[in-house]
């Protein structure tokens, strides 16, 4: 017998014990007797594996069919059996992973033994993630499915329908890539909303800091900088200031994402201002987080108060469409008439109301043939625009305290980007 076909064996008995150790786990857990356990999953991969392995040697596929119909009517008889027994425990989890082990088993023998692993691997970490899926489910409301939805339909439905050329005089503006944009900036605020929904933001101002940061720095800013004014206690402007650090370092790792999907090249470049002043911002925050350890009172209470909703609304998504549109025939016209100087200004009017519009553009522009330094000072402009709005929130909002820790901190923060953009 060929070594491979031995492997392939091996593999799917491992996929069952795998799968069948976390259900035997789980039957001890809450004392169910006759559910399926390690034996069961194991037999049941075996099952697959042989049914596959004599259908493709005789050429026969009914074999691992007839076996797949056995195993699925034994595990329907099972779940009848003890739903008699227990009605009060009724539930498909078992015998839906069992029929995936006996699936994963047959894969293993018709040359895809790699894919079968990775999907036993998944089958386990779904069944054994339980409360967790659970416990996120639950603080999802109906309008977080439906925005989730939303997404969705933008993404499968709308996106292919779009046209994928450009309809402006200038070549600027190609409505496919436009709304694809638009989806990838949802996609990555949708990660720190979930991300938050699901760690709670009343885990500490550091902790809303990094998933806030995802969706949105500003709105962390703001309601960091009210919590510093209403706060009282001798560590409070340092404690709200690792919040809106580590939201403002994570904003600038975020512009190399998307910079990364649009143009990968320029990313090199990009990759050491922004990383500096990603370090600024962090290595700030831990000095303050140093200083603020002890300090809890009404902390937990403004993390909650973060007003993050869900990113991603139809309504929403056309007005960033609009206003990125905007951006890239300003950018295009000022490029074709004006000089460097002009982008650059462009990118910094562009930058005090949203930085990833003039991100996505500037990326946009290096990919088409423009020169990727301008590009990369173009961007680094709009980002520190940004932050300084963002600081003049704090310097208009929030306590003294507060304003002492956040205007040093920014400062760092502009000078590290500069010097990283000019000395390398």
């Amino acid at each position: 017998m060929e070594w491979t076909t031995l492997r392939d064996f091996a593999i799917a008995l491992l996929i069952g014990a795998l799968v069948g150790t976390e259900r035997e786990s789980h039957k001890r857990k809450e004392d169910h007797e006759s559910s399926s356990g390690l034996r069961t999953f194991i037999l049941l991969a075996m099952a697959g594996a042989v049914s596959s392995w004599l259908g493709s040697r005789t050429g026969t596929p009914w074999i691992f069919i007839a076996a797949l119909i056995a195993a699925a009517g034994i595990l329907m008889g099972n779940y009848i059996m003890s739903a008699r027994i227990r009605p009060d425990a009724l539930g498909l989890t078992t015998e839906a992973a069992a029929l995936c082990v006996c699936l994963l088993g047959g894969m293993t023998m018709l040359g895809y033994p790699g894919l079968a692993v990775g999907l036993g691997i998944v089958t386990a970490a779904v069944l054994a993630y339980k409360e967790p899926m659970h416990g996120l489910v639950s603080k999802l409301g109906r309008d977080d499915i439906y925005a989730g939805l939303r997404l969705l339909i933008a993404s499968f439905i709308v996106l292919p329908l779009i046209p994928n050329k450009t309809i402006d005089p200038w070549n600027a503006i190609n409505p496919y890539t436009l709304w694809l944009l638009v989806i990838l900036i949802s996609a990555l605020s949708l990660v720190g909303y979930v991300a938050t929904r699901w760690l709670g933001p009343g885990r500490g101002t550091a902790l809303t800091g990094l998933t806030g940061g995802l969706v949105s720095s500003t709105a962390v800013t703001l309601s960091f900088a009210r919590g510093g004014r209403e706060a009282r206690g001798r560590y409070s402007g340092d404690t709200f200031a690792v919040g809106i650090m580590i939201a403002w370092a994570v904003m600038f790792l975020r512009v190399v994402v998307e910079v990364a999907v649009v143009y990968l090249p320029l990313v090199s470049k990009l990759l050491i201002p922004f990383v500096a002043m990603s370090l600024a911002g962090l290595i700030a925050g831990v000095y303050f987080y140093r200083k603020s350890i002890g300090e809890r009172e009404g902390l937990e209470k403004a993390s909650r108060d973060v007003p993050l909703k869900n990113p991603f609304s139809l309504t929403k998504a056309a007005t960033f469409g609009l206003f990125f549109a905007v951006i890239l025939l300003a950018v295009k016209i000022v490029e074709g008439r004006f000089s460097s100087q002009g982008l650059y200004m462009v990118s910094i009017l562009a930058g005090l109301t949203d930085v990833d519009a003039i991100t996505l553009s500037l990326a946009g522009f290096a990919r088409s043939g423009g020169d990727q330094s301008t590009a990369v000072q173009a961007i680094t402009m709009a980002a520190l625009a940004n932050t300084f709005v963002k600081c003049g929130f704090v310097v208009a909002l929030s306590s003294r305290d507060l304003k002492r820790r956040v205007l040093p901190a920014t400062i760092a923060i502009a000078l590290a980007g500069i010097l990283a953009l000019f000395l390398f």
